[in-house]
């Protein structure tokens, strides 16, 4: 099922929760939606649910004018960062919600309730647990569950909103390969709302950047870590640290050193996004600029160093083997493997 969204916009009262927005989603397509707080991620979402109305704009589930129907109509499945478990239900009765309160005439029998559930609970790889109340399980197992109710119920669009955001690290990244894996099965479109990269860019097909209640860039990971299209963009994904610079041509200047750049750029000034893997310790010395390390910091199998390219200038941060000999107040020359510069036009 694919999602359109078109001129978008809700405001609560004076403040505008989501404006203007244009957003295509693919049938099947597994859509991250990553920005900052209030940026308009999770208003999006009930807009697609039918929890909210929209101020302005229209809604499209294929061909079909989804703007004013109601959430029982839209066939959603909903997966919330808290799970919403009836704590009264056993797992098997919680998945079964959404199946016995349809009409009469739409409800399936109690054989193929049964049957569903089974089918889910193998899906969701918690077999055996149907008769257990959510106080009985993880929190991993309990978002199993959430999602298994979820497509319990065969929904068009699957939307979920901060779905491991209540649990540990180590449990965010089982469930995130699960999730992955349970959705190149069941092939639904779903719309994934996070406030985690890494998150986002390890499990969606595509990414939508959100900010002020619009969207920045749309792209696969790949798009979004490597080709930024905006300066937030830049800025909001993969730690970079905004430095700002001079450009002339094919230079930039970073305080007193010259660095030339791939290509050509507008004079003025420009700003200049650093990640940590854009900096490498220097080759030649000619080309290097002898940043002043001002902390190193142990992390698993690498050390990174915090630098001062100049003073006056933001500290930036390299990541560095983890036998490198660099110390607090030692001079280390680097060069930029990747310049990721966006000037003033």
């Amino acid at each position: 099922m694919a999602i359109r969204a078109e001129g978008l916009a809700k405001s609560f009262g004076g403040t505008v929760a989501v404006s203007g927005l244009d957003l295509a989603v693919e049938p099947g397509e597994l859509l991250a939606l990553l920005g900052p707080s209030g940026s308009g991620k999770t208003t999006f979402l009930r807009l697609v649910a039918g929890l909210e109305s929209p101020t302005a704009g229209r809604i499209l589930f294929g061909d079909e004018d989804a703007t004013h129907l109601s959430v029982q109509d839209r066939r959603v499945g909903f997966v919330f960062q808290h799970y919403a478990l009836f704590r009264h239900l056993t797992v098997a009765e919680n998945i079964a919600y959404g199946l016995r309160v349809r009409p009469r005439r739409e409800r399936p029998s109690d054989a193929d309730i049964k049957r569903r559930v089974a089918d889910l609970l193998d899906l969701v790889q918690l077999p055996g647990l149907d008769r257990r109340r959510p106080a009985q399980l993880s929190g991993g197992q309990r978002q199993r569950v959430a999602l298994a109710r979820a497509l319990a119920v065969e929904p068009r669009v699957l939307l979920l909103d901060e779905p491991f955001g209540a649990l540990d690290a180590k449990v965010r990244r089982d469930l995130r390969r699960w999730l992955r894996e349970v959705h190149e099965r069941t092939g639904h479109t779903t719309l994934f709302v996070t406030h985690d990269q890494e998150e986002a860019l390890e499990l969606a097909d595509r990414v939508a950047i959100f900010d002020k209640g619009g969207v920045e860039q749309v792209g696969t990971p790949d798009d979004i870590l490597d080709r930024p299209a905006t300066p937030f963009v830049a800025g909001f994904v993969g730690e970079a640290v905004r430095v700002p610079v001079d450009a002339a041509g094919s230079w930039i200047r970073i305080g007193d050193h010259q660095v030339r750049t791939p290509g050509e750029n507008a004079a003025g000034p420009a700003e200049l996004f650093v990640r940590p893997g854009d900096l490498v310790p220097a080759t030649d010395p000619a080309t290097a600029i002898p940043a002043r390390v001002i902390a190193v910091r142990r992390g698993g199998a690498a050390r990174r160093a915090e630098l001062l390219l100049t003073e006056g200038l933001p500290a930036v941060e390299i990541d560095l083997p983890a036998g490198h000999c660099a110390r607090k107040g030692d001079v280390l020359p680097v060069s930029l493997a990747t310049i990721r510069l966006f000037t003033s036009r």
